[in-house]
């Protein structure tokens, strides 16, 4: 038996996914970025949800499931991750072209306007779209990030990003998901196979990769130098949507200081903490699931 017909019983339509893609241009070539979709296809509540670094579009699975009723649920891979295309010249691994990108996809989901949940890049990446005048985003989540980002956390990042090796079994790769992604709190043992199903591939040669281009790390670094905060108040206090800023509590990357802060000034954002998580909350379980849902209930 699969994972959500554990969760959810037996499926019904809206919790069933469905894949697309759209073609993107950037620098010297065209790119092919897929994304999962799930509930009603003409439901004009769409909310667009979008990964971290090294993530892909299925870490929104059991958000997804559990909301898919209420919503159509649109989760891209950025270039570079899950499904989609690795670009050709890895200069253009940026947030110019991510939100170019996006800019494509809302455009193939032919509605005025979505909700946004976005963890750590994907959030980052929110914010660059909704500080914008005539801002597609009416609704904004960041998921452990804001306009502060830690040199701790980018060194952190900095070190494994690019880096991951080849694995001779599943197992193995489980071991290296578990270490580099400890901060996701202390999940079950059914959630760490499913995120590690999702978040490598087999090779012809047999062995198990991670979904991402490795090519991704270099541009990280080059682009955050990597002694230094990185500040992005100007960003964050031109956003005018609601906005809920989901913090870990144990975060190295979102600190309490800055989340607090978020709320104070810009949208004046609500604020949730999630105990016993650091970099960054899964959205994995009900009440994580709760705290997103209770949002956009009381902003509807």
């Amino acid at each position: 038996m699969g994972f959500f017909s554990r969760l959810f019983g037996r499926q019904s339509p809206a919790s069933v996914p469905r894949f697309g893609e759209v073609l993107c241009a950037g620098g010297q070539s065209l790119h092919r970025m897929r994304y999962v979709e799930w509930g009603d296809p003409d439901n004009p509540r769409v909310l667009v949800c979008v990964h971290g670094l090294t993530r892909n579009a299925r870490d929104f699975d059991w958000l997804a499931a559990a909301m898919a009723g209420d919503y159509r649920i649109v989760c891209p891979d950025v270039a570079g991750r899950g499904r989609s295309d690795w670009l050709r010249d890895a200069a253009g691994y940026g947030f110019p072209q991510y939100v170019a990108d996006m800019m494509v996809l809302l455009a193939r989901l032919d509605v005025a306007e979505v909700d946004w949940l976005g963890t750590s890049m994907g959030g980052l990446i929110g914010m660059l779209i909704a500080s914008q005048a005539n801002s597609p985003i009416r609704r904004l989540v960041l998921n452990d990030v804001g306009p502060v980002i830690t040199a701790e956390s980018l060194r952190r990042i900095g070190d494994y990003v690019g880096k991951a090796p080849h694995f001779a079994s599943l197992e193995e790769a489980e071991r290296y998901i578990r270490t580099v992604s400890a901060p996701f709190g202390d999940l079950d043992d059914a959630c760490w196979r499913e995120l590690t199903e999702s978040s490598v591939r087999r090779d012809a040669d047999g062995r198990w990769s991670m979904v991402y281009d490795p090519a991704i790390g270099e541009p990280f670094r080059q682009a955050f130098l990597l002694h230094q905060d990185v500040d992005l108040w100007p960003v964050y206090d031109a956003i005018r949507c609601p906005t809920l800023v989901v913090r870990g509590a144990q975060s190295d990357l979102l600190t309490a200081d800055t989340h607090r802060a978020m709320g104070e000034r810009g949208p004046r954002a609500q604020l949730a903490e999630i105990p016993g998580v650091g970099h960054a909350p899964m959205f994995l379980d009900a009440a994580q699931i709760a705290v997103v849902r209770r949002f956009f209930d009381a902003a509807a």
